[in-house]
């Protein structure tokens, strides 16, 4: 059960819990507003002998309202991959041989005194207290983020909380939530009424379309937009796949001139997500009004793939009356919406990572070639192109590089090692020598990471032979880039996608 920071205690004795973790965030517990856990949360948790789990600012936020100190970083903060020591004869850690690990960081603030009755079990090599815990209580408290895959025994200490602390049984699975899906679906949406679903063309909306499909047959209608803003020939891949392989029926709209008209003179990154969201949903309504000319019902269903870490990265910060996180980008169809949608979404995956929806796409028998697809951003190259999109010869100059890339990966074996590949258009020039001429030409960054979820990512570490031979083929079949630099940046404290 996922609340909101702001959940009154009524609202979570509702449910009983069993267990409870307070999430981190990016608010600091000194800052008028920031979240709280209601009165008398930790003595009802006391009374009922509910174990409580503090992550990031969770951890924070125990030690604040217990007594201790929080104070922000002496260090400037951490952020990435950190070393940690811990301590011996810990609860949190005994199920561990090592006395140290990598674990993945993101904070401004530390802990500076703990509550009366809590210990430091670790430490990162800065000194900072990274986890603390007191049995007696039963409350705990990670610095770090246990729960991404570059924190080194990660998911065994999420595990060993849950069931090795906190004693609940691991009855849990995605079967349950694609049933949990289907029901939702059948309940919402009437045995008369038609839904349109947008597909991207990656697993996200694809597994949302499979999805839908199964509760309304004919009555999903699907729509490919082609935006201007895709990559090499890949309107004609998708509609290959999606007639060859999943039988979808597809409608493809070339909506590339308007679209490219709207982003005319736009540089800056929100604008120019927003003016896509936009843009899509007038793409929706032409294509809902064509509709009910020819089946003479009106579509009020509109399907997206959205995922968790779009809404939580789309969120405006406190006082903007929505919740707890800050704004990272305006996801195309979170942030991007209009206010006037017209639609009622049908968001199946909402509170979903992408692995997770990988893996109801399995049950689903959605094809693997689309299971393991790299993440493509649904503003497409708009977040590529840094600056303004349509001036001179931008996208297809990076569409020839990005296609390179991409290819030569798979040619070395190793795309299914990496989570997201792609290449980004700066907006400098360099100089360059080829042809034993001078050359002033274009300068691209390759970027290509490891994540699990899309939250969190580091960067992959290519061989510098194929660093070498990318270069060659980029500079040597791109006549307008002379000069190819690689993203050594992990998220945080950058993004993925560079807007």
């Amino acid at each position: 059960m996922l609340f909101p920071g702001d959940a009154s205690l009524d609202r979570i004795k509702s449910v009983s819990p069993r267990v409870v973790i307070l999430s981190g965030g990016p608010n600091s517990v000194h800052v008028e507003g920031s979240p709280r856990v209601p009165d008398g949360f930790f003595e009802y948790c006391a009374e009922h002998k509910v174990p409580v789990l503090g992550i990031c600012y969770g951890m924070q936020m125990i030690t604040h309202l217990l007594g201790g100190e929080v104070k922000a970083a002496v260090h400037g903060g951490e952020y990435g991959r950190m070393p940690m020591d811990i301590a011996p004869a810990s609860q949190l850690f005994s199920f561990l041989s090592s006395t140290t690990a990598n674990v993945w960081m993101s904070h401004g603030d530390e802990a500076v005194k703990l509550p009366e009755g809590f210990t430091a079990v670790a430490k990162s090599h800065q000194g900072a207290i990274v986890a603390i815990e007191n049995p007696e209580r039963r409350i705990y408290g990670f610095q770090f983020h246990p729960e991404v895959m570059h924190t080194e025994h990660g998911m065994e200490m999420i595990k060993h909380f849950l069931i090795g602390i906190a004693q609940t049984p691991a009855d849990w699975n995605m079967g349950q939530v694609l049933e949990e899906q289907l029901q939702k679906i059948a309940a919402l949406v009437g045995p008369e009424d038609h839904a349109i679903c947008a597909l991207s063309g990656g697993v996200d909306s694809t597994v949302a379309a499979t999805l839908v499909h199964k509760v309304l047959g004919d009555r999903l209608h699907c729509v490919f937009v082609d935006n201007g803003l895709l990559r090499y020939n890949e309107q004609q891949r998708v509609m290959d796949t999606f007639s060859n392989h999943l039988h979808l029926p597809v409608t493809c709209v070339d909506h590339s001139k308007p679209m490219l008209d709207r982003l005319r003179g736009l540089s800056d990154p929100e604008a120019k997500r927003k003016a896509i969201g936009a843009e899509f949903i007038e793409v929706f309504k032409n294509f809902r009004d064509e509709l009910e000319k020819n089946i003479g019902k009106r579509p009020t269903f509109l399907v997206q793939g959205t995922l968790y870490p779009d809404v939580i990265e789309s969120c405006p910060p406190p006082g903007s009356g929505q919740k707890h996180s800050h704004t990272i980008k305006s996801h195309h169809n979170v942030g991007g919406l209009p206010k006037d949608l017209q639609f009622t979404l049908i968001e199946p995956f909402r509170e979903l990572f992408k692995d997770e929806v990988r893996a109801v796409g399995r049950l689903l028998g959605v094809p693997e070639q689309f299971i393991k697809r790299h993440p493509f951003p649904g503003p497409g190259l708009a977040v590529r192109v840094l600056g303004d999109v349509t001036e001179a010869n931008k996208l297809d100059t990076l569409r020839e590089v990005d296609e390179i890339f991409i290819n030569t990966i798979r040619e070395y074996g190793l795309y299914d090692e990496i989570w997201q590949a792609f290449a980004v258009f700066l907006p400098i020039k360099a100089v360059g020598v080829q042809g034993d001429q001078r050359s002033h030409a274009h300068v691209v960054a390759l970027r290509a990471v490891t994540s699990a979820d899309g939250m969190t990512a580091d960067w992959y570490s290519f061989t510098p032979a194929f660093l070498r031979d990318v270069s060659n083929r980029i500079c040597n079949k791109v006549r307008s880039v002379n000069r190819v630099v690689y993203d050594i940046t992990s998220k945080p404290p950058g993004t993925i996608e560079w807007e």
